[in-house]
């Protein structure tokens, strides 16, 4: 063989090589090329996912903020509507025919009575608690052997009822104190309604 010809066999084989490199340098770009491609669809589905989850978590925490804001505004409407019931009711006790404000407050002093030997303390401006009706009371007790009550002459700012004193032992039972017992029984039934049992 020529020197010519062992040339052109050596290019020959060498541009061979050069294909055969190139080829398998264009399988491994290709390969690479697809692994780099899933791993970008992998990034791209987590990220998608984490990005659902952050929204529905938004959206959760805001609807639990919107729900609680409601049921604030709802308690407080309700609290306002207590105010006006029970400010409704402490006037009508005050205003009921004497006859019928007579009779609750003999049955009030009934039921709160513990020895009988109490004085019974009114308010201020009270005129229809006097003697006469707790005689009443008195008779009424008798039967149980605490039929001693004493109107004091003491008065005190009550806004309606009584306090029954025997030493320094105090039974009130103004309108003030059986509405506020009243409304805290209610406004519990409310806050259930608010923050659930």
């Amino acid at each position: 063989m020529d020197a010519e010809n062992v040339i052109a066999k050596i290019l020959a084989d060498a541009g061979a090589e050069a294909e055969k490199i190139k080829t398998q340098a264009q399988e491994k770009q290709s390969a690479e090329q697809a692994k780099l491609d899933e791993q970008l669809r992998q990034h791209k589905r987590q990220t998608d996912a984490l990005a659902r989850k952050a929204a529905e978590d938004e959206k959760s925490h805001l609807l639990a903020a919107a729900r609680m804001q409601i049921a604030k505004e709802l308690l407080t409407e309700k609290r306002k509507i207590l105010d006006e019931v029970f400010e409704q009711a402490r006037r009508q006790l005050l205003n009921l025919p004497d006859d019928r404000y007579r009779r609750l407050i003999a049955d009030l002093m009934v039921s709160a009575v513990e020895t009988g030997n109490e004085e019974v303390v009114v308010d201020k401006s009270e005129n229809r608690i006097d003697q006469e009706l707790i005689n009443q009371v008195n008779q009424r007790l008798a039967g149980q052997n605490k039929g001693n009550l004493r109107l004091s002459e003491q008065r005190q700012e009550l806004g309606g009822g009584f306090i029954l004193r025997r030493g320094k032992i105090r039974t009130n039972v103004s309108f003030e104190v059986l509405l506020s017992q009243a409304r805290k029984g209610l406004e519990i039934e409310l806050a259930k309604g608010l923050f659930g049992n």
